[in-house]
C-alpha cells in the first residue's frame, strides 16, 4: 500500500508535519502565546518539547491523513495529501500568539478516473477514519504514559495523547470542511460517538 504514496504527496506530508511539529512545541513553550506570557527560553526544554512533537504530531497526523486515503482507495477511489501553505502559517502563527494551534495542514484530496462522485456513505465513511484512527493512537500512548513512569517516555505517552485527542476533536467539528461536517451528514450516532468520545479523551488527558 506504501506504493500509493507519490514523491509530491510525501513531500507535502513533510512539510506539513515539519510545521504542526513547530505549533505544538510552542503552545508547550508558551501556552499562552508570546502576547500572553512573560516566558524565558531554555533551549534544552524547547529542543525536548520540539523532539515530542515531532514524534507525536507526525504519528497522529500521518496516519491520521493515511486514514482517509487509504479508506478512500478501499472504495475504489484516488487519494492524496495536499498541504495548505497558508493554513500552515496560520497554525504556527496562531500558536506563537495565543497558545492555539488551528491544526487545518491540507486536505486528503480524492477523485476518480472515471469521474464517479463520493456517495455520502462512503464520504463519512473515509472522514470519519482519520478522527477514529487518532482515538485509537490515544490507547497506545496511555500506555506508554502509565508505564513511563517518572521518565520522557511518560511525556511523551501523555504529549501523544492529548495531541491525537485535539486532532480528533478539532477535526470532528462539523464547520466548513472538516471531516465532522461530512460524517454528520451521513450518521449521527456515528457522530456523536466519535465527537463525544473525543472530548471526553481530550479533557481526560489534561487532568492527568
Amino acid at each position: 500500500m506504501l506504493e500509493r504514496i507519490t514523491r509530491r504527496e510525501e513531500a507535502d506530508l513533510f512539510v506539513a508535519w515539519m510545521a504542526i511539529a513547530v505549533a505544538f512545541a510552542l503552545i508547550q513553550i508558551a501556552p499562552f502565546g508570546v502576547l500572553g506570557s512573560n516566558i524565558r527560553i531554555d533551549p534544552v526544554s524547547a529542543i525536548i518539547y520540539f523532539g515530542i512533537a515531532l514524534i507525536t504530531v507526525g504519528v497522529g497526523f500521518i496516519i491520521h491523513e493515511m486514514a482517509h486515503k487509504f479508506m478512500a482507495i478501499h472504495f475504489g477511489y484516488w487519494a492524496e495529501f495536499r498541504k495548505d501553505n497558508v493554513m500552515l502559517l496560520v497554525a504556527v502563527v496562531m500558536a506563537s500568539l495565543v497558545g492555539f494551534v488551528f491544526a487545518a495542514p491540507g486536505a486528503t484530496v480524492i477523485y476518480s478516473a472515471d469521474g464517479r462522485m463520493l456517495s455520502r456513505e462512503e464520504n463519512g465513511i473515509i472522514s470519519a477514519a482519520g478522527p477514529a484512527v487518532n482515538l485509537l493512537l490515544c490507547i497506545p500512548f496511555a500506555v506508554l504514559f502509565l508505564l513511563g513512569g517518572s521518565s520522557i517516555l511518560a511525556l511523551v505517552g501523555l504529549a501523544g495523547i492529548q495531541i491525537n485527542a485535539m486532532l480528533a476533536t478539532f477535526n470532528m467539528l462539523p464547520v466548513s470542511i472538516l471531516d465532522g461536517k461530512k460524517v454528520l451528514a451521513w450518521s449521527v450516532p456515528a457522530f456523536l460517538l466519535l465527537i463525544g468520545a473525543s472530548v471526553a479523551v481530550l479533557f481526560g488527558s489534561f487532568a492527568l
